[in-house]
């Protein structure tokens, strides 16, 4: 196993400092918050920070990429959001699944703040509503796919979005977009992984075959049928194995053989790696509530 499997995944973007000052110069601006989650890693996709930025607004949670996701431990996170006194509904926003809830569901929220318009003779007053999450969950795919078209930035690597922009979805709401924000540090290192497997973390700053094998340690213990069916591997193989000697059997498996017949590990890893965040391993969540 190669010693890069010891490090630690870090980032710190310079622009993320600015994004929590642009996230507090706006909150007067808007009525609610909503968050874009990723419905894998409900807690490790989320700001820690974002309690103390938002000051308590009226949130909404979107549990985004739900067709990646185990579908009966998305419904119990729902129902855990629900306890906290958040509102959360699952979604995928390439697709528009669940979205058509969002519109009564923002309406709903800020109902009192509705009323209070129409008391002040503001009937029609827009309700604006900023959306925030960490990179890559989704942002401006929700706002694309609200918008009608295709007017914010997107793309499937982190950091795109940089400035702050407004869209009008219709049915008198507003969305502020910002950009996706990590938070400086966090205590748990297995954060970091998860963030690094969905993407989240740019690739750049991590090795790869550190990632796959984190990555395979986890399918080869809750998810060994999903990882034999789709690499043809038998249970018997993996369950004994090391992760770096999975991540060969794969490579083999694949004939990602480089001179004298050993395994490119570096190129199974990019194929593990994007296989899983391409859904071709199936419905995995790695976190339960």
């Amino acid at each position: 196993m190669p010693d890069s499997l010891k490090q630690t995944v870090q980032w710190f973007p310079g622009h993320m400092a600015k994004t929590r000052r642009l996230i507090k110069e706006s909150l007067p601006l808007v009525d609610a918050v909503t968050e874009l989650l990723d419905a894998r890693i409900p807690l490790s996709s989320r700001n820690p920070e974002l309690d103390e930025l938002t000051q308590k607004k009226p949130r909404i949670v979107l549990l985004n990429k739900c067709d990646m996701a185990d579908t009966k431990t998305t419904a119990r996170w729902i129902e855990y959001f629900k306890a906290q006194g958040q509102y959360a509904i699952a979604v995928d926003c390439r697709t528009g699944k669940g979205l058509n809830q969002y519109h009564s569901l923002v309406r709903q929220v800020l109902a009192d703040k509705i009323k209070a318009n129409e008391e002040k003779g503001m009937p029609g007053k827009p309700l604006r509503v900023m959306v925030v999450g960490i990179p890559n969950t989704g942002k401006s795919s929700f706002i694309n796919r609200m918008a009608g078209k295709s007017r914010a930035k997107v793309a499937d690597k982190p950091g795109v979005t940089r400035h702050n922009q407004w869209f009008a979805i219709g049915n008198g709401i507003e969305l502020l977009d910002t950009p996706g924000v990590l938070w400086p540090k966090f205590d748990d290192a297995e954060v970091g992984d998860k963030l690094s497997f969905i993407g989240s973390v740019k690739d750049e700053v991590t090795d790869v075959e550190t990632m796959a094998c984190r990555l395979l340690k986890i399918l080869a213990k809750d998810y060994s049928n999903l990882l034999c069916e789709r690499y043809k591997l038998k249970n018997e193989d993996i369950q004994e194995a090391m992760p770096y000697e999975i991540l060969e059997l794969i490579g083999r498996k694949r004939g990602m053989l480089i001179k004298g017949g050993e395994v490119d590990t570096e190129r199974a890893s990019v194929m593990l790696l994007d296989e899983y965040r391409g859904g071709k391993l199936g419905k995995i969540s790695f976190e339960k509530p």
